[in-house]
């Protein structure tokens, strides 16, 4: 691969940016970077009707928060901006125009009710229509009418699009990185609207014209954007330009399996298709994001990049350094891939364990108010002992409360298991032993209680239940005498004598 590779993310600012938006941009940055490329952003932004108040800037922060963030692009001039089509809009038209000029393509002149009724026509006879080689000199466009007859109509201003004239009788030969090679009759195309009755561009004339100008050396892009290559590939042909290299992605399916994943699944089964909380300018309506969430970047990236692509080996955990280093698009693969909101929690697990406890604290007393006056070296120290059993730092206070404030209640079913008629007086007992015992280390007190009731002659969960009910409320928790050690004796003697008087 040379170092003129130049990829783009070229999303329309319609509204927030979806998780599958999120891969694809993913996936052209882990190329660019493998290949000491360059990763683009261009806003498609030419359907202003479509146009979504923040979210361009939604878009931008999302790269961001994934740290994947573009190397050109608004804000970030590369040589080859404006980098929104918007501000790009004076620069279609000669394109168009050269290709009606070289016969590559025509006015069209006919009305959306004519177009309209040759649909209906056409469905009522059990076919499609389709406007290209086999109907377009009986329709309205300069290829049927005279010379004069098109400029007449130009110089009165008449409605009109420019279209492609779609060759007849040829095979398309396309390259497509993932697919493979794949062959089109260019008899089933029909010729696509270049330029629109308002002035604008169409996506595909804008996105060809673009994508040459910027130099892009590869198109990386959704399935859904491939029945567009034949016409993509002809428009490149007929400009005499070197087409980039394509690599179509695989769609994200809903976690069943069947069909596209959509914002309705995310809604329906309880978790975010998009990275960042979005709040629709519209209706006011919040879409919660991975991110507020409580996900971590390094799990969303990673489970990401495993949506469609694979290493070839059994490492399942990548940073993202690592993703750069062994990302290749021939691995991607052709058929849809499941999204599995579970898998994207377990890599959360993950990646909780590998962060620094301290980080982790401060991230805890931001959220949790009870926390406020306690010493972060406290939290720090409870996060490293409860943090293996939690998935998000939202866990963490059902995981750790006890350690700051004594159980306000006991869990009924772990009560009846571990309360019995000799109890208290065992509890009495171990208090009192407690009371008297230096908690000088984990280890220490570990040894003194577990001699006592080596001595006692009692079983070992007659004396360790009823003493985790009593400091914890219930039968879970780290290692009981860890506990012990952090709250400290006189909680801990608090607690047995509380629980003493509660049963």
């Amino acid at each position: 691969m040379t170092n003129n590779v130049r990829v783009r993310f070229a999303p329309s600012p319609t509204g927030p940016l979806h998780i599958g938006g999120v891969r694809t941009a993913l996936f052209n940055y882990l190329f660019a970077k493998k290949n000491k490329g360059v990763f683009v952003l261009r806003i498609e932004d030419t359907d202003q009707n479509r146009y979504v108040d923040g979210a361009e800037h939604y878009i931008v922060d999302s790269l961001n928060w994934c740290n994947i963030p573009f190397d050109e692009g608004p804000g970030k001039d590369g040589g080859f901006g404006p980098y929104r089509q918007s501000e790009r809009k004076h620069l279609y038209k000669e394109y168009a125009d050269k290709l009606v000029e070289e016969g590559k393509a025509y006015y069209a002149f006919d009305t959306s009710d004519e177009l309209g009724f040759h649909r209906k026509d056409h469905e009522a006879k059990g076919k499609t229509f389709i406007y290209n080689w086999h109907n377009r000199l009986k329709l309205k466009n300069s290829l049927s009418l005279t010379e004069g007859e098109v400029r007449a109509k130009l110089d009165a201003g008449e409605d009109h699009v420019i279209r492609f004239k779609s060759p007849q009788d040829e095979t398309l030969h396309l390259k497509d990185i993932v697919r493979g090679d794949i062959e089109i009759d260019t008899n089933i195309l029909d010729d696509k609207v270049l330029f629109k009755s308002d002035g604008m561009p169409t996506y595909h004339l804008a996105n060809i014209v673009d994508d040459h100008l910027m130099a892009i050396s590869h198109v990386i892009r959704g399935e859904e954007w491939l029945p567009s290559l034949a016409l993509h590939q002809q428009l490149y042909d007929a400009f005499g330009w070197d087409a980039p290299e394509f690599a179509h992605l695989p769609l994200i399916l809903k976690p069943t399996g069947k069909g596209k994943l959509s914002k309705r699944d995310g809604d329906k089964l309880g978790f975010p298709v998009f990275p960042l909380e979005w709040k629709d300018p519209k209706t006011g309506e919040i879409s919660t994001g991975y991110k507020e969430e409580g996900y971590f970047t390094e799990a969303v990236v990673n489970f990401l990049a495993f949506l469609g692509w694979n290493p070839g080996t059994e490492q399942e955990y990548f940073t993202l350094n690592e993703l750069v280093q062994t990302f290749e698009l021939e691995r991607v693969h052709k058929a849809g891939a499941r999204f599995d909101p579970d898998k994207i929690k377990w890599f959360n697990h993950h990646y909780m364990q590998e962060h620094n406890n301290d980080e982790l604290a401060n991230s805890f007393v931001g959220i949790q108010p009870e926390l406020k006056d306690v010493d972060i070296k406290y939290v720090s120290l409870v996060v490293g002992l409860i943090k293996e059993r939690a998935t998000f730092i939202s866990d963490f206070w059902e995981l750790s409360s006890f350690f700051f404030i004594a159980p306000k209640g006991y869990a009924e079913k772990a009560a009846k298991k571990a309360w019995k008629d000799d109890t208290d007086a065992i509890m009495r007992e171990l208090a009192s032993v407690i009371n008297n015992t230096e908690s000088e280390s984990v280890e220490y007190l570990q040894t003194v209680i577990k001699e006592w009731i080596a001595k006692k002659g009692v079983g070992f969960g007659r004396v360790m239940q009823p003493l985790r009910l009593a400091l914890v409320g219930d039968l879970k928790g780290p290692d009981l005498f860890q506990i012990m050690f952090m709250i400290g004796r006189d909680a801990t003697v608090r607690r047995i004598e509380l629980a003493i008087d509660s049963f």
